[in-house]
């Protein structure tokens, strides 16, 4: 499981013409899942997510978590995350999960977020064709890969 987190002010996602999700000061969240990604990576990502210390304290020092500066989350999937690009000048999807699986990771990820946090996770729409906008805060924007937790 791969995802970008973005430090964001605010954070919204259009699906035709029609928005489906916006969050005020908090974390825009882009998630890819892979072939072989379990449960054990969900459930290490929305812990260290839950934990991430990328808000600053009253020193102006990145050392609060999300729950800390009760911020919100905005949850979008995105299967190009795990885009390769080794050969050519056209990406390659071959190592995103397929989408059946995937759209069942995406549900069970922001759940496992909801239950660490005691928030609504506001979302894109899975599969959908999606814009985001958002205002990047710092800026602000950590990847984060569960194959490299150790």
């Amino acid at each position: 499981m791969r995802v970008v987190v973005q430090r964001v002010n605010y954070a919204r996602v259009e699906v035709e013409s029609r928005w489906v999700g916006a969050i005020g000061m908090g974390l825009l969240i882009l998630c890819g899942f892979e072939e072989g990604d379990t449960e054990q990576d969900l459930e290490w990502m929305s812990g260290k997510i839950s934990r991430l210390r990328i808000f600053n304290d009253e020193n102006g020092v990145m050392n609060l978590s999300i729950k800390d500066v009760n911020g919100e989350i905005l949850s979008v999937s995105q299967f190009t995350l795990h885009a390769s690009t080794k050969k050519g000048n056209r990406p390659s999807y071959i190592r995103a999960m397929n989408p059946e699986m995937a759209a069942k990771f995406y549900e069970k990820f922001n759940h496992l977020l909801k239950s660490e946090l005691g928030i609504n996770i506001k979302t894109g729409i899975f599969g959908a064709y999606m814009k985001v906008a958002l205002e990047n805060d710092g800026p602000v924007t950590i990847i984060i890969d569960s194959k490299n937790k150790e």
